[in-house]
């Protein structure tokens, strides 16, 4: 352990303890101060932050996209990789003061692998069950680290459920990539009733308070995951807000939970799922939306002031989506995205 100093977040006034052993996202993490982020590898810049006081600070590795050298000089930061040596007064970028006030403290649990099915020719559906603690509390649209086995490595994956329950079932949709860390490990190495470690949750992709504005959904790969734990809680919860999930992906063989989300659509009157192919094969008879899914969007959403939208998926998708979306009346505040970041093996939530 190294040693400890105070690190207070403005302009919300909470203030935390922080090993310089860990970064100063980790350690909110676990006295549950749940800080804007996302990848927590360095190159979102989700959790980017200005110091205001103290700074001997130094950083693990991050993307100078995510931090250019000339924004560290002027006092930003980026708070999943920055490890504080000195008390430190922050000041929050972007922030949701309800969300910080609510964060659940990180805990580290061991799961037994239930099922591992295919939904697409390259996605799987993992089912697990946590055996110690035997329940797990999280927000839907949050995630979790996988640990792999016989590295230093994590991976990170957003439960598809909404609550570990009774059962103690977590749910994940994982895209499998070629040479993949995990994917590899995923698809070869692991069989129903093998034990993994993970951590969590994480992440700040939950639903949002706010009667009475529509929604927007837009999600491509593996973005399926959290956008589904989402529609799944607002289903739970009798949640009647107008909602669309707008979904893209290449080819007909791509799509997954099309029953589900179907079934869904009947449960809230107010939702509707379009599904677009920016790849249809003649074979596919493929009679829906096509085009990219932000070209989609644009052509069917032509006034969104007030409403909210959650984006989710690769950072391509995201970036356009984020551009998109204010020009169609969706204020920058209200946009919440998880980007699905890449590490060095081409992994992705």
């Amino acid at each position: 352990m190294g040693e400890k100093h105070h690190v207070r977040f403005e302009p919300v006034g909470v203030e935390i303890e922080v090993d310089s052993d860990q970064t100063i996202l980790r350690a909110a993490a676990e006295q549950g101060v749940m800080l804007m982020h996302g990848c927590k590898e360095g190159q979102c810049a989700a959790c980017k932050s200005f110091i205001l006081e103290g700074d001997d600070v130094e950083h693990d590795r991050y993307s100078t996209f995510a931090l250019p050298d000339y924004e560290k000089e002027e006092g930003f930061t980026l708070l999943c990789r920055a490890h504080a040596y000195e008390d430190l007064t922050i000041e929050l970028l972007n922030y949701d003061e309800e969300m910080i006030r609510s964060g659940l403290p990180i805990q580290q649990a061991r799961v037994e692998v239930v099922s591992k099915d295919n939904v697409t020719h390259d996605m799987r559906h993992l089912v697990v069950r946590l055996l110690e603690p035997t329940s797990l509390k999280f927000f839907p649209g949050q995630y979790v680290d996988f640990s792999v086995p016989g590295t230093d490595e994590t991976r990170s994956f957003s439960m598809a459920n909404t609550t570990s329950g009774e059962n103690g079932l977590l749910e994940f949709v994982i895209k499998i990539y070629p040479d993949g860390l995990f994917s590899t490990f995923l698809d070869t190495g692991v069989a129903v009733g093998d034990q993994l470690e993970i951590t969590g949750p994480f992440g700040v992709f939950t639903l949002r308070d706010n009667p009475g504005a529509d929604l927007v959904f837009v999600g491509g790969g593996a973005g399926m995951a959290p956008i589904l734990a989402l529609l799944r809680s607002m289903a739970e919860r009798g949640i009647d807000r107008r909602a669309t999930f707008y979904y893209g992906a290449r080819r007909r063989r791509d799509l997954c939970f099309d029953t589900e989300l179907t079934a869904l659509a009947e449960k809230l009157p107010n939702f509707s799922y379009v599904p677009a192919l920016s790849e249809p094969e003649e074979g596919d008879g493929w009679e829906g939306e096509t085009g990219l899914i932000t070209d989609v969007v644009r052509r069917l959403e032509s006034e969104l002031d007030g409403a909210d939208a959650y984006v989710c998926g690769p950072p391509p998708m995201v970036e356009a989506a984020i551009e998109l979306l204010p020009a169609l009346g969706v204020a920058d505040k209200r946009i919440f995205y998880d980007k699905f970041t890449t590490t060095g093996e081409a992994e992705d939530r």
